[in-house]
């Protein structure tokens, strides 16, 4: 589908990788992996035609598209949502409104005139390719889109521009995937998702009728996702079969192959030398002592790249807490007049490591700044434990950076002289190196800034840790190192995190965000994610728990009797029922146009001269009359299932 030859690209005079040759299959799913400044994304765009290569060049099959959906920087404005993604389907667009004006035009022509018959003959063609290619389904395939990707139904109809920068990714992304191009480009397609979001993207990436590339930070969307690893590495390609659990392990293996092969050929290398340094002066033996040395400079030497020192990270702990360490009581807090949490009460005990989790929107960020003391209680008591000493971190704490300072100047401000060798080692981890630990704070992104006043964490004495989407803005290897430190500390942990491995590695305990309140689940990620599906199958799998709902009010007060739990349903299920009704829907609209137009033939006295025509006309009638009954049929199946799964 796609050929790469010798494709090659310098930046500032080095070369960022060269020679590349390789191919993308149909339905290859490829991830892009390789370290920060190997090129990754430089390759990307050079694939979707959007940069030039410096030697090579990309071979494509004639009928090859291409989707690519950069970090950020897209910007749409000027439509609402809803009609902005429907732009993707901009020719069957057109050719419903032809069809609609044919509608017309044949319902006011008479069946005699000179045009009608060629107008019918446009109208079937026309009508028949718009059924084909779901015409009638548009809107719900648009709408199923956006809302696995987070929008409600209330944002359809809201302009473009009102939504930030996260979700105009959001935005980008749901146009690229109507679009399905041969060829999915996609750079850190998690980057502006929540987790409900990234996990209905997995499922539909799994069943993506084409080929995609990708580059992810997220090792648990890139197991799911993708059956073959790319790595870029000294400046070439490395192939890996299978998904990143499989290339780590090959990678693991190709390493100890290398070593094994680089000793067996110093052996050699050492016993030649020794023949040659033994026999040099016999004359014996010269030709033969030639023959080894001319081998030995034949010989094509096996290097050893150099490996990163393995860096581990170390949260300093404060002293000891008792059993409680952080209790909210009674408390209602949020912004202005609007109350996100209400009579809420939660305890955090001591070694605890709870993961909240919950759609965008729901607070989990208001809770932390709650839990924090960052956020001013409208009702009830925030109360710490004995000798609790609390760390908080968040995307927003611009007012702990000193802009005149650089990089450096930040963590050697506060690190002690014991940590100072390590200091550039640290600063890599996360991701400055070279010249990046001279630029002035000013001067950094907002990732970049995050990055920095996590570096400067690990240098302040905490036995309670807040830390509000930490893995943000990190590559894989950075999270690894990340994700060790906080497994070797002893302290308490509160974490909000998008990124599955992250969660599975760290939480044992899961708190459920919405509605007001808070729900804990004991056990990690994947636990919760258990046991939300037996009580999605009417099981009850909530652990009684110390978040506690909002308290009945006097008119509920008075005991009633138990209600049965309500069985909740998967919304996709929901969206699922209803495409299918839209798709019904358009082919009875089809049926019934059509038998309207055959009506009028039926009318003329012309028809009935032509023996041949009348049959064909009163055979397509017949034919589209039964086949209506039987949509009909269908079109009130589903509504019952709708209604059903909704009530």
């Amino acid at each position: 589908m796609l050929q790469i030859k010798g494709l090659g690209k310098a930046f500032r005079g080095d070369w960022l990788f060269r020679s590349l040759d390789f191919q993308i299959n149909d339905r290859d799913r490829v991830g892009l992996v390789g370290d920060n400044g190997t090129g990754k994304s430089t390759l990307m765009k050079i694939l979707a035609g959007l940069a030039t290569a410096d030697e090579g060049d990309a071979v494509g099959a004639k009928a090859l598209t291409f989707g690519y959906l950069p970090q950020d920087g897209l910007f749409a404005r000027g439509r609402r949502l809803l009609e902005e993604t429907l732009t993707v389907f901009a020719s069957l667009q057109a050719m419903q409104e032809e069809i609609r004006a044919l509608e017309q035009e044949l319902a006011d022509l008479a069946p005699d005139a000179p045009e009608h018959e060629k107008k019918m003959e446009r109208y079937a063609a026309l009508s028949g390719e718009f059924q084909m290619r779901e015409g009638y389904s548009l809107e719900a395939k648009a709408g199923a889109v956006l809302q696995g990707l987070g929008f409600s139904k209330d944002d359809m109809g809201r302009p473009c521009e009102d939504f930030s920068g996260g979700w105009q990714m959001r935005i980008a992304l749901a146009k690229l995937l109507l679009q399905q191009p041969n060829l999915l480009l996609l750079d850190e397609p998690t980057n502006h998702l929540d987790l409900e979001a990234r996990n209905w993207l997995e499922g539909y990436l799994q069943a993506y009728p084409h080929a995609l590339m990708m580059v992810s930070h997220d090792r648990y969307f890139l197991d799911a996702t993708v059956d073959r690893i790319m790595e870029i590495r000294n400046r070439t390609v490395h192939f890996y079969r299978g998904n990143y659990e499989d290339f780590t392990r090959q990678q693991k293996e190709r390493v100890a192959q290398l070593h094994a092969a680089y000793e067996a050929q110093q052996k050699e290398i050492a016993r030649i030398n020794a023949f040659a340094d033994r026999f040099r002066y016999k004359a014996t033996k010269a030709a033969q002592v030639q023959s080894r040395l001319k081998e030995l400079e034949r010989m094509e030497r096996i290097e050893i790249p150099p490996e990163a020192k393995p860096m581990r990270l170390r949260f300093p702990e404060g002293p000891r807490t008792g059993r409680t360490v952080l209790e909210l009581d009674d408390v209602s807090a949020g912004y202005g007049g609007t109350m996100v949490f209400r009579d809420m009460g939660f305890i955090l005990e001591k070694g605890d490591r709870v993961a909240l989790v919950g759609p965008n929107g729901a607070g989990k960020s208001t809770l932390m700044k709650v839990l924090a003391g960052r956020l001013p209680l409208a009702k009830g008591e925030r109360r710490e434990g004995r000798n609790v000493i609390v760390s908080y971190f968040s995307q927003d704490q611009d007012d702990l950076l000193s802009s005149t300072k650089t990089v450096w100047d930040e963590v050697y401000s506060v690190a002690p002289s014991h940590v100072v060798p390590q200091l550039r080692t640290m600063l890599g981890c996360f991701l400055f190196s070279g010249d990046a630990i001279e630029k002035p704070v000013g001067v950094l992104s907002g990732g970049e800034r995050s990055r920095l006043v996590l570096c400067k964490l690990l240098f302040s004495p905490a036995n309670c840790l807040l830390l509000d989407e930490p893995t943000n803005h990190l590559d894989i290897k950075s999270k690894d190192i990340l994700m060790d430190a906080l497994g070797d500390y002893g302290g308490t942990l509160v974490f909000v995190s998008h990124d599955r491995y992250f969660l599975d590695g760290l939480a044992t305990k899961v708190l459920e965000i919405g509605g007001g309140t808070a729900t804990a689940y004991v056990g990690n990620y994947e636990d919760y994610l258990r046991k939300k599906a037996v009580e999605d199958g009417g099981g009850a799998a909530a652990t009684s728990t110390t978040a506690t709902p909002a308290p009945p009010t006097a008119a509920s007060a008075a005991p009633t009797p138990p209600e049965p739990r309500k069985k909740k349903v998967n919304p996709y299920k929901i969206k699922q029922v209803a495409d299918q009704i839209a798709k019904v829907e358009g082919e009875i609209q089809l049926h019934e146009t059509r038998i309207a137009v055959l009506n009028q033939m039926l009318a003329s006295e012309e028809l009935y001269r032509d023996r041949q025509l009348f049959r064909n006309t009163m055979d397509e009638h017949d034919r589209l009359e039964k086949d209506l009954s039987v949509r009909m049929g269908e079109w009130e199946r589903l509504n019952a299932d709708l209604e059903a799964l909704q009530g």
